[in-house]
């Protein structure tokens, strides 16, 4: 039991079925750079109030160090019995350096150590993931841009529901990556306090500066209950939370895309390069990339209900339990990445097919809405109108009719007086689209001056 750090206390070896089942260093070794990180902070504040001298610092900070490189550098054996990335960065060190490195753990336990990595690990895979959203965001716009003048039918419960200017689509999904985008932020200001120092629940005797090591480390502050530090996992589940709504978003666009880039639609260009081909039918281009987006959120769900059953109903303060944190957060946070990257491909690459969509646009009635509310600023009820209009779309149905406009004078004239030549004037997607006046709306002044707004906050 000497190789175990706390196998001072045991007579007996441990069953190789338990190390085997309790290791998570096949799993937690991608800590390694934010575990030495930390280690190197916490030897330099411990130089700082005194229970390490400059030299027995600077030891244990180049020693750390050099394993690092031996692990970048895939020289670094890692073995079952030392159970984890910490242990195995803490033994190697003493390897080194005898008794110095024994005292590197002074002041702090694995409980405390443990979450100061993961919340330097959540914190950098937050930062990379912001800029891989802004990154995306700036591929909608950019989409907008060379889709600017096309009109879209807008749908509710999948059915066509009033006309929309492409731009307005596009940037619908910039303010929803904004959102993401923020909560993240927001994530990660909660994140950003240090556990460090915390021990295993109730603090430690030893006269410790946790604020200099909160500054070593960039963190704005010092969590301020040693109890509550060694349970938390908050921090982990809100972030795969926010991880949770970009993959939802993300499958909702997906979900779009595939639909319309079917013969079906006929909506969407997708490039050959995010697509396959059929092994049987050779006639096929699948959005496979789009398809795997889409599925791959069951996967980011998951990890969010395996972190929110996890803590469900653990004591205080830490059990072994919350080791089983790490494998949802990291895959939650590479499978996010990997969508917003891909999405971005998608993005770039995709055209919308302007002939296809015009040679359709009439249909549905799109005007409908504009011309009730044509009767409503004529001083029509709405409830009035809408039956009025109601039953003119009835009438076209019956009669084959595609559009509102095909209607003779006569026949709007006899659905309302209201209905006289000048109401025309709002019949027709572009009539319509040239309609809408209030903020946020596919206006055609609304959408060009969000978009010129998001090109100047993204930098496009």
């Amino acid at each position: 039991m000497a190789s175990k750090p706390w196998g001072g206390r045991f007579d007996a070896g441990t069953d190789r079925r338990v190390e085997e089942f309790t290791e998570s260093i096949s799993f937690d070794q991608r800590l390694f750079r934010h575990d030495i990180l930390g280690s190197q902070a916490h030897a330099r504040m411990l130089a700082h109030v005194g229970l390490l001298t400059d030299d027995e610092r600077d030891q244990i900070v180049r020693g750390l160090s050099e394993i690092q490189t031996e692990i970048e550098e895939g020289r670094f054996p890692f073995v079952l019995e030392r159970e984890d990335v910490h242990m195995h960065i803490e033994s190697a060190l003493t390897e080194k350096l005898g008794d110095v490195g024994r005292k590197l753990h002074t002041g702090r336990s694995r409980n405390d150590q443990v979450s100061t990595d993961v919340k330097l690990w959540t914190r950098d895979a937050i930062d990379r993931l912001v800029i891989g959203l802004v990154h995306l965001q700036r591929s909608f716009v950019q989409a907008a841009e060379r889709h600017r003048d096309v009109i879209l039918p807008g749908y509710t419960h999948m059915q066509r529901a009033q006309p929309i200017l492409a731009p307005h689509y596009f940037l619908a999904y910039v303010e929803k990556l904004e959102r993401d985008r923020t909560r993240l932020l927001d994530a990660r200001k909660r994140l950003n306090v240090l556990p460090l120092g915390a021990a295993a629940l109730a603090g430690t005797s030893i006269p410790i500066d946790r604020a200099f090591t909160a500054r070593e480390l960039g963190f704005d502050g010092v969590a301020a209950n040693s109890l509550d530090v060694s349970s938390d996992r908050d921090f982990a589940i809100e972030s795969v939370f926010t991880l949770t709504l970009i993959a939802e978003h993300l499958a909702g666009w997906a979900e779009e895309w595939i639909l319309w880039s079917t013969q079906e639609f006929g909506f969407l260009a997708l490039p050959d390069a995010i697509c396959t081909g059929s092994s049987i039918m050779p006639q096929k281009k699948n959005p496979d990339v789009l398809e795997l987006i889409r599925g791959r959120s069951a996967r980011v769900v998951g990890a969010l209900t395996t972190l929110l059953v996890l803590i469900k109903g653990l004591p205080l303060a830490y059990n072994r339990d919350l080791q089983e944190d790490k494998q949802p957060l990291f895959d939650a946070f590479d499978t996010v990445e990997a969508c917003v990257a891909l999405a971005a491909v998608v993005v770039d690459g995709a055209r919308l097919r302007a002939d296809r969509i015009a040679e359709r646009i009439d249909e549905g009635f799109l005007d409908a809405t504009t011309f009730m509310e044509y009767l409503i600023l004529k001083g029509i009820p709405q409830r009035t109108a809408h039956e009025v209009i109601g039953r003119l779309v009835g009438l076209c149905e019956r009669r084959g009719l595609k559009r509102l406009a095909d209607l003779t004078d006569a026949e709007l004239a006899e659905a309302h007086p209201k209905l006289d030549a000048e109401a025309r004037g709002v019949l027709g997607v572009e009539q319509s689209i040239k309609a809408f006046k209030s903020y946020g709306s596919t206006a055609p002044d609304e959408v060009a001056k969000q978009l010129e707004g998001w090109k100047a906050r993204l930098e496009v």
